[in-house]
């Protein structure tokens, strides 16, 4: 068999998958099949760890509002319950941020969420209302006469269907046979047409006149 080289492609190929290793340890970086492996290796967890990354960043935000609102004198449930009670729809992200750096506006943030917390909105009484489930006799009485409504209406749907539909059809039959065709008219494929609707054999070979004459019998 001939030799056949890869040629640029493969180069190319290869380059693409060196240059993402670039900087890896020993000959992951070097060699391409130890690169190839460490580079789908890598875009594994990088493709993992940027919803991670999103998790531990909400941590980390949580942990400074919680530091911050404990030198207020409040708990971080609170804070969040009250800010929400009182309208205020600032995300996790900016109040870690003045936390860190602008403790003033925090704390103004703390007083505005316990007015909110004061501020408790009316809960509605919900009613209780408990329904004495029936008899095992009322619900086998119930369910009869569901049975044999259901059964009456099937019964009467079929019927009517039975009824309607073969009988336009025997009729529309019978009027087109009745009628007298004109096959000098027709093409050869509407010819041939009738001829499969009678059930008529060795039509295919005929002529027109020979399938008008085998029509006419």
């Amino acid at each position: 068999m001939p030799r056949v080289k890869g040629g640029y492609v493969a180069r190319r190929r290869r380059k693409k998958v060196l240059k993402l290793a670039k900087g890896y340890y020993g000959s992951k970086h070097a060699i391409y099949r130890t690169a190839h492996e460490q580079v789908m290796r890598a875009l594994q967890f990088s493709y993992r760890d940027r919803k991670v990354r999103k998790r531990e960043f909400r941590k980390l935000w949580i942990v400074r509002i919680n530091a911050a609102c404990q030198l207020n004198g409040i708990k971080y449930n609170q804070f969040i319950n009250g800010l929400k009670n009182a309208g205020l729809l600032v995300n996790r992200k900016m109040l870690a941020d003045l936390a860190v750096n602008d403790a003033a506006t925090f704390t103004s943030l703390v007083e505005t969420a316990r007015k909110g917390l004061a501020a408790k909105p009316e809960v509605q009484k919900v009613e209780y209302v408990f329904v004495k489930p029936a008899k095992k006799e009322e619900r086998s009485k119930n369910h009869a006469d569901l049975v044999a409504n259901t059964k009456k209406e099937v019964k009467v749907e079929a019927k009517k269907e039975v009824k309607a539909e073969p009988k336009k059809e025997v009729k529309v039959e019978t009027k087109k046979e009745s009628k007298t065709v004109d096959y000098a008219s027709m093409n050869l494929t509407e010819l041939k047409a009738l001829c499969k609707e009678r059930g008529l054999k060795g039509y295919s070979t005929l002529k027109k006149d020979e399938i008008i004459a085998l029509l006419s019998k």
